[in-house]
């Protein structure tokens, strides 16, 4: 398997998981007292479908199946699980803690992704995400910062 596909297959299902997570999110805070924020993790949650599409799409076109799911064991690391702890709970700050603790990962999955081997094109794509993954990072710390 090559590089590519190893690392498209790891940022495809870290990038599900934050579709997920964030949507979650959005629906638990929707009827919080912090239903601003639900408009941000709906965003993020869309940014996150169109990344991993993105890449699945991108790896068809090498002929590499990108979008099987992973081991459980690998799913155990991932940050976003804890998200699903944070929100059988109703508290807005838990949830946004446990969104930053998956943003922490996918920001991580992206630096050990940038250290591989990678094709010119595919590290092209994963340098744009990475730069918007950051940001995402930033702007729930703002968000963290100003509640």
């Amino acid at each position: 398997m090559s590089d590519d596909a190893k690392a498209a297959k790891e940022l495809v299902e870290t990038l599900k998981d934050g579709e997920k997570g964030y949507a979650t999110a959005a629906d638990k805070l929707r009827d919080s007292d912090r239903p601003e924020w639900a408009t941000t993790m709906q965003r993020l949650s869309q940014q996150r479908a169109g990344f991993w599409r993105e890449i699945v799409d991108m790896g068809h076109e090498y002929g590499d199946d990108v979008d099987e799911s992973g081991t459980v064991a690998a799913a155990v690391h991932r940050g976003w699980l804890s998200l699903k702890d944070a929100v059988t709970g109703d508290d807005p700050d838990g949830v946004l803690g446990a969104a930053q603790t998956g943003e922490d990962h996918a920001v991580k999955e992206y630096e050990d992704a940038l250290k591989m081997d990678l094709s010119a094109g595919f590290r092209e794509v994963v340098v744009r995400q990475q730069a918007d993954v950051l940001a995402a990072r930033d702007e729930l710390k703002a968000l963290k910062s100003a509640s």
